[in-house]
């Protein structure tokens, strides 16, 4: 059977003019695991709980987490279509590439790159930002610790820093680290939520987990300037940013043992299981609060740490507080890596960053780069008490605009897409109208101001992110770069010839060895 779907796998693949050289040793769960792994649940949900409880309250966690796991799974079941059609390793602004109508390939592929980008350096900056806050607020348990924005800064950067150095240094070991990361995701979140459920010494009622409203957005609160709806959708963030990174099994079909039907079942599978563990994680911790007034206004500042508290005590709360920090790190760490290698292979970037470490095969500079980037975007919280809110919606449109574009383009240009064996027959452009109309909403949605009354401390700076890139893209693309920008064709070409794009130096060992000739102008496309 194994020996019959990797014959089936080559065949699709010389279809598409490309030639099988990955060795393919991939289940579809070991595929499924590393989406599931990159999502993490835990790592969305309590950094956000904070976000979540007052904005929206108990009601919109948990009922925001079902309605927003619902769209995302539809919008995943698009980019499954994509993925078994194509698959290969390339990521969004690969795949718009491919699925545009001649001449719009370059088009398509710079502005999905540079929203894909956004995403990802946002991604970095929510994920390892909020692990400087969980570390902060855990040392100021039993302790006389005062958590300021500036020390925080500085364990944010440190974070960066262990990431960056594995990342350089520690190529080698990252496969174990995520086989690590997924036990951890799994086994360590499902103990995680047993125990709390378990150990907690009374519970709320189902009325208050699934229908208690709550607006502390201000005073007075969005839901008296504007309305509770307003409040209500603002709220889904948090569950939206979670569910985020299922693409990564998308990024292995060429390693996955029949990816035609694999790498989409990997998408939907991440997706789905992820939606059941964080939903578990979310009714676990609701149900356990003990006295909501003092969750919320935590002199911890943390409300996962107070639940913790109130149920295990100081000594039990951190002992728990370091299983999570160590999924959020393990989370962090895997989001430069995917931020690293994006940059690395998307557009043309100065030579300065076209460098793979001979010694440890990675690309250290756009490691550092992407850790730089990252840093910067935190430096708002400085001064602004929603900043990181702010780098979870920046990285939420972003990542999500780069899913949609590629999915419009196949339901605008129907006749450049040719389903692979996984296809949703007639429900299949319905699908894809839904998926992108979602990702348009969430994109207005998370540019909302969600504090009131807004001021320079309270602004959700997001539309300015969103909007300095979007001018940045289509400016630059208009002013220049369409008169030298040809797509990832390069990349396309060493795909079909074998050549692992997404691996550090490939192009260039490609190149330089003759296997790949060299643009007209003697440079990597």
């Amino acid at each position: 059977m194994e020996t019959s779907g990797i014959d089936h796998d080559e065949d699709r693949l010389a279809e598409l003019g490309y030639k099988q050289d990955l060795r393919r040793d991939w289940s579809m769960l070991h595929n499924f695991g590393v989406s599931f792994s990159i999502i993490s649940v835990i790592t969305g949900v309590v950094t956000l709980f904070q976000y979540g409880l007052v904005t929206g309250g108990p009601g919109v966690m948990s009922v925001g987490w079902i309605v927003v796991s619902f769209f995302t799974l539809i919008v995943g079941f698009g980019m499954a279509e994509i993925v078994s059609a194509v698959p290969t390793s390339g990521g969004p602004y690969f795949w718009a590439a491919i699925l545009a109508p001649p001449g719009q390939e370059a088009f398509a592929s710079w502005i999905t790159g540079w929203f894909n980008f956004l995403g990802q350096v946002a991604v970095t900056t929510g994920i390892t930002f909020g692990l400087a806050n969980l570390i902060s607020v855990t040392a100021t348990v039993g302790t006389t610790y005062v958590p300021t924005a500036a020390r925080t800064i500085g364990i944010y950067a440190a974070c960066l820093i262990s990431h960056g150095v594995v990342n350089s240094f520690g190529v080698h070991i990252l496969r174990f680290l995520n086989n690590s990361s997924i036990v951890l995701h799994s086994i360590g979140v499902a103990c995680f939520a047993i125990a709390i459920l378990a150990k907690a010494p009374t519970h709320q009622s189902a009325r208050f987990v699934f229908a208690t409203f709550y607006d502390g957005t201000g005073d007075p609160g969005w839901s008296v300037r504007a309305s509770s709806a307003y409040v209500a959708v603002c709220g889904v963030l948090m569950s939206q940013y979670t569910i985020t990174g299922f693409d990564a099994s998308a990024h292995l079909s060429e390693e996955t043992l029949n990816a035609s039907w694999s790498a989409p079942l990997g998408v939907l599978m991440s997706i789905s299981v992820s939606a059941l563990f964080g939903f578990f994680l979310i009714i676990s911790l609701l149900f356990s609060v003990q006295n909501f007034d003092t969750t919320v206004d935590s002199e911890v500042g943390q409300p996962v740490v107070q639940i913790l508290i109130d149920i295990f005590g100081n000594n039990g709360a951190i002992v728990l507080m370091v299983l999570v920090i160590v999924c959020v790190w393990h989370c962090g760490l895997f989001s430069m890596t995917s931020n690293s290698r994006m940059m690395y292979g998307f557009s043309r970037l100065p030579s300065f960053f076209n460098k793979v470490d001979a010694r440890f095969k990675s690309p250290i500079r756009t490691i550092w780069l992407a850790a730089t980037l990252s840093f910067c975007l935190a430096l708002p919280s400085l001064g602004s008490a929603v900043a990181f809110s702010a780098a979870t919606s920046i990285a939420t449109i972003g990542l999500y605009i780069s899913y949609g574009i590629p999915i419009l383009i196949g339901l605008i240009y129907p006749s450049n897409f040719r389903r692979g064996p996984f296809r949703l027959g007639p429900l299949s452009r319905p699908v894809a109208v839904v998926g992108v109309l979602w990702i348009c909403f969430i994109s207005v949605v998370f540019c909302l101001p969600t504090a009131n009354p807004v001021t320079d401390q309270t602004l959700n700076y997001t539309p300015v992110a969103v909007g300095i890139v979007a001018t940045w893209a289509f400016g630059s693309w208009f002013l220049w770069a369409r008169r030298w920008f040809t797509g990832p064709v390069r990349q396309i070409a060493a795909e079909r010839l074998g050549v692992d794009v997404a691996e550090p130096g490939a192009l260039e060992e490609a190149e330089a060895t003759g296997i790949l000739g060299k643009g007209d102008d003697g440079t990597k496309i």
